[in-house]
This record gives C-alpha cells, structure tokens and sequence, in this order.
C-alpha cells in the first residue's frame, strides 16, 4: 500500500461500535473481496472489501474477520483470519502481513491462518444462535457477480440450517454514515492531493489538449502524492461532452472557447474524494458561460447551507430544486408557465439539472447511509449541482465534500480548491 498506515484505535472503535448492536449470543463474519480475473492470467487490481477494511485495517485478499461479543474464550470475541505467508510467497508477490503486523495494523489479538477457519468457525457456530450475514444493501448497488461474501452466505445457510441469521448491513450503514474525525483527517488527505491534481491542470490547459492528457496530469499528480490513483473513472468532457453525464471516454480534442467539465477524485487510504470544476479551456469564460457558472455556484453554496441535523436527504433536494429553479428563471431557460405547468413528478427544472445534488462519502464515493433518516453531525456529503444546455453547447457542474456540523454550516474540506470563476481565470493566465 501508498500509503501512511492509520492509527488501529479507529477499527478497535469500529468494532466496539458494532458488537454493541449485535444479537445475545450472536456472531458475525466479514470476508475480503475477491481477486477477479480478466482472461489468460491476467486480474484486476485489488480492492479491499470496505466492510472489513472499515472494521479491521486490513487491505489484503482473502481475510476473514469474525466477531463474537459472547465467545466463551475471550480470544474469541475478535478473530482475524489470514493467508499463510512465507519466504516464496514474500519472493512473487510481495510482503504479506503476519500475525504480528496483522495485530499492529488492526488492534485484533487472536489472528489465526486461513487454513484453520473452519474448524474455529465450527466450534464458535456451537456457541450462537445468530449468525449475521454481510450483504450488500446501498440503495445504488447492482451486483450480478457471485461475490465471496455471497459464497460464504449460500455455504453456511447450507452446513447451519438451524441457525437464525441477520443483517450486518443496516448496523454499518449507521456506524459508517458518521464519520470519526481520523476518518476526517484522510478524507481531507484525500481532498487536498485532488486540490493539487487541479491547480497542475490549470497550469496546463490551453486549447488543442486533449481529454485524456488532462486525465494523466490528474494521475501524475495523485500517485505523486501517495493515492492509488482516481477514486472512481474520471469524467473529463470538453464542449457538448459535458451534458452527458457519466461521460468517461475523455478522447476528444478541447478547442478554444468551450468549457471543461471534470469530475475527478483522489483516493487516499481507500477513502474517497469527489471533486467537480469546469473550466474555461482558453482561460477565460465568456459573458454567458460565466453567468451560467455563477448561478451553479450560487445554488452549491446555499445548498450546502441546508445540510445540517435533523434535515432529511428528499426534503433537502426538494428545497435545491426550488433554489435552482430560481435560477433557471433568472438565466432565460425557464419561464413561469414552465414552472406553472410542471409535472411534480419531474419538476421544470429537471430538463437542464436531471441529478441529484448530494451523496454521502467515505470509504466509497457514494457512500454509506440510510435515506429515509435524518442528516446527522459527522456526515460527509458531495454538494454537487449542475446546469447542462446542449444547445449553447456547454454543461457546468461544481462540486465539493463537506462535512455536517453540530451548530452552522457545514465545514468544507475542498475550501483550498479554486472554484470562484475570476480565481480560475486568473490562475491560468498567471
């Protein structure tokens, strides 16, 4: 791994937070992802199962973490599961942590090889009468691939019948929306190697660069700094482009006096950071892109007012579209009979920004967190409006992290990244 290890008191809190909503005499078992594979021997890079890197610390394949409040022996209330390193496998593929590193980097006393699972996870299934499955439950999943978690889950339904089961995923929904503030500090690590990603790209841009150039500066940047790169594909979309709005191709050529929208994040940590600018690609926005830009940019801020306690996420978007509306109107786009006549269903404001404003974010980019409860402090949430006009030939969005407070508005941890028009403008002409 890039980059600095965390200090192990975040997962040893993690896990004291969990267990204390866990079922009387119940158990729960957390697995690494796979490794998939390509084709021939070839595989996609790691990624960690944010569940057990979340309770664990652990960033490595096949691991297993279980949890047991009730053990009868205590070295069984937290269990670490490893693959068995050794000098050949230390040769091809790298150092593997040991039970030693495994207990520094996770704060979890008993590790035993995966060789073992079985039979110690036999023994404690004698001891509970609940097991808790890990599924996965985010309202935007679509998963068709059999993961390891679900192998595990159809395995164990069939060798313990007798077992009642529960769900791991509404109690880590809770515990992983609030944020602790180590898991502030690296989002905010996150956010300023995309701070730097940005001000090299606008030191860069000019017309005749192409989309993909503009990636690679990003990527530099960002490996530089210790990310393990973008913390999800990378939207760079000159002109038109940018009204499309999972655009990912990034292989056009950026010509003078379109805009540039770029939809970039950092990874640090496996914690994620989710950044939107657009930019002007000849260094200086015209008459209409500006005023355009300053009603996105007007909306971001008043919407980010909104995020505090209490509210709830559908009447929060309910009130953005009302401030973005306003906008519209303002702009031309929109007259009163448009709004007069809309469907409330999809309100007139919908033909020029069609998204939501805000997700959460964390260890995913559109993180953890239940919907239909109330904002809490320690949320972290994207404020990302947009206004995208096929016909004038441009789209903007402008996006930042923030962070709910208990009192006032929330903090933003993309502060440092320019974002006001005359900033930018001056920054690539200096």
């Amino acid at each position: 791994m890039k980059y600095k290890p965390i200090n192990n008191t975040l997962y040893i809190k993690n896990r004291r937070n969990f267990m204390a909503e866990m079922k009387p005499r119940s158990l729960a078992v957390f697995n690494s992802n796979d490794i998939y594979p390509i084709s021939a021997d070839s595989t996609m890079p790691f990624q960690q199962h944010r569940d057990i890197l979340y309770l664990s610390g652990v960033d490595q394949e096949e691991s297993i973490l279980l949890l047991f409040p009730d053990a009868v022996e205590e070295k069984h209330r937290e269990v670490l599961f490893l693959r068995e390193t050794n000098e050949h496998i230390a040769v091809w593929e790298g150092e593997k942590l040991t039970k030693e590193k495994a207990l520094e980097v996770s704060g979890v006393k008993t590790v035993y090889w995966l060789s073992d699972f079985d039979k110690i996870f036999f023994e404690l299934m004698t001891q509970a009468e609940t097991i808790y499955f890990n599924t996965n439950e985010h309202y935007r999943q679509s998963v068709e691939t059999e993961t390891r978690e679900a192998r595990f889950i159809k395995a164990t339904k069939e060798k313990f019948p007798a077992h009642n089961w529960a769900k791991s995923n509404p109690i880590l929904q809770r515990l992983r929306a609030v944020k602790d503030p180590l898991e502030i500090e690296v989002l905010q690590q996150a956010c300023d190697i995309t701070e730097k990603g940005f001000r090299r790209v606008l030191q860069y841009v000019k017309p005749g660069v192409w989309e993909y150039e503009i990636e690679a500066e990003y990527m530099h940047e960002f490996l530089r700094n210790r990310s393990n790169g973008f913390a999800y594909t990378p939207i760079i979309a000159s002109g038109n482009n940018a009204n499309v709005l999972h655009y990912i191709e990034n292989n056009q050529q950026c010509k003078a006096g379109d805009l540039i929208l770029m939809d970039v994040g950092a990874s640090y940590a496996n914690y994620s950071s989710d950044m939107t600018r657009t930019i002007p690609v000849s260094g200086t926005y015209s008459k209409r892109q500006k005023e355009v830009y300053n009603s996105v940019l007007k909306v971001k801020n008043e919407a980010t007012k909104l995020l505090v306690p209490g509210a709830f996420w559908k009447e929060y978007h309910l009130e953005v579209g009302k401030l973005m509306t306003s906008e519209l109107l303002q702009l031309g786009l929109l007259d009163k009979a448009d709004v007069q006549n809309e469907d409330p269903d999809w309100p007139a404001y919908k033909k020029y920004f069609m998204h939501g404003t805000s997700h959460h974010m964390g260890l995913d980019t559109h993180d953890y967190g239940i919907l239909w409860e109330p904002i809490k402090a320690g949320m972290v949430f994207t404020v990302e409006p947009g206004i995208y006009i096929p016909e004038e030939g441009f789209g903007i969005r402008l996006e930042d992290d923030v962070v709910v407070q208990e009192k006032g508005e929330p903090f933003n941890l993309m502060k440092n990244i320019p974002i006001e028009a005359g900033e930018i403008e001056d920054l690539m002409n200096s």
